[in-house]
């Protein structure tokens, strides 16, 4: 057990050394699935495209690739077992339809490294997995992610929804997750303590071999969305030896920098940051409402500082795009020339 171990914390710290000392997330999935035409106002959100049509969501991922991200999260956030039976969809048909989100992700993976090695004179997917690794994240979205009502931006579930409710309702996901494939598993847009407690109790109970992330959303830059303690938050993603990575998305730009410093006071793991645009979501009229959006642009003059700040791991999250990507990973790949240094 103790080299098991011992490989899941490897996961990420070989990611960050092959890439220097830091490492791209992709961007938003759904809302990038919407600009190439889905419809995606429906329970089951990203997910409905694995019905309709993966081969978008993998142009999707692909895309992000170009754009330089090493880390593609899957079409699983809003994909539940639970979901897909209030659409009629068994439980077997349920299962393979979450591991399909990481064949598909996969399935990019492979296809960006076949065309990243025509016509190169060392056409060995191997070197070219070390000038640009890739990790697939099978992503694990919040229980009020599944309810659809809004609850995951504000975290309040209710009292009849305990503990033992959430581990009951996450668990078969995150066992099937677990041997999809997947690099690790990205629980994200935690929006209270109490799922990340069921999060870490799954992993230890269920023996989980896939290393894990932990991603906490705020709408005050103090605390998570529910009103719980940042600090609670990232000390139930320490104590886990699973999880190798803590940080925040879905959170406007303006809010990071503080965020990056809370989650340093807590864990010495890397952290790992990815807003969304700044811009409102409605979850009654099921939109976003233009109000501190920025451009990319303006999204990728933080990211120096959030790096400098202490995020080793920075992508994008809803209403970023594979423009905000490639700007992310250029501001990056030339912080000597973007960033002010100690030095200066």
């Amino acid at each position: 057990m103790g080299l098991g171990r011992e490989k899941t914390r490897s996961v990420m710290r070989d990611l960050l050394s092959q890439c220097g000392g830091y490492a791209v997330i992709d961007g938003g999935l759904a809302t990038e699935l919407e600009r190439h035409g889905a419809d995606l106002n429906d329970p089951l959100w990203s997910a409905k495209c694995l019905l309709s049509s993966p081969q978008l969501i993998k142009r999707v991922h692909l895309d992000y690739l170009e754009a330089g991200a090493n880390i593609i999260i899957s079409a699983s956030y809003q994909a539940t077992l639970q979901g897909f039976e209030a659409k009629g969809i068994g439980l077997a048909e349920g299962e393979a339809l979450l591991r399909r989100c990481v064949e598909i992700a996969c399935q990019a993976r492979d296809e960006y490294y076949d065309s990243a090695t025509k016509g190169s004179s060392d056409d060995t997917v191997d070197a070219k997995a070390v000038k640009h690794p890739i990790l697939v994240a099978a992503s694990v979205g919040s229980y009020g992610a599944y309810l659809a009502d809004g609850s995951e931006y504000s975290g309040i579930y209710g009292e009849t929804v305990t503990l033992d409710t959430l581990k009951d309702f996450h668990r078969r996901r995150v066992q099937i997750l677990d041997d999809s494939g997947a690099d690790l598993i990205a629980f994200e847009t935690i929006p209270n303590k109490l799922e990340a407690q069921a999060y870490a109790e799954i992993l230890e109970e269920e023996d989980i071999k896939t290393p894990a992330w932990f991603s906490f959303n705020s709408k005050d830059g103090v605390n998570v969305v529910s009103g719980d303690s940042i600090q609670d938050c990232v000390a139930i993603a320490d104590s886990c030896d699973r999880v190798v990575g803590v940080g925040i998305n879905c959170t406007p730009p303006r809010f990071i920098d503080g965020l990056i410093q809370s989650v340093q006071k807590g864990t010495t793991k890397p952290i790992l940051i990815y807003p969304n645009s700044g811009e409102t979501y409605d979850p009654d009229r099921k939109e976003w409402v233009p109000s501190t959006g920025v451009s990319d642009e303006g999204f990728v003059s933080y990211v120096c500082k959030w790096n400098e700040s202490g995020a080793s791991l920075i992508g994008g999250c809803c209403r970023t795009t594979p423009n905000t990507i490639r700007a992310v990973s250029k501001a990056l790949s030339s912080k000597k020339e973007f960033c002010c240094t100690r030095d200066r």
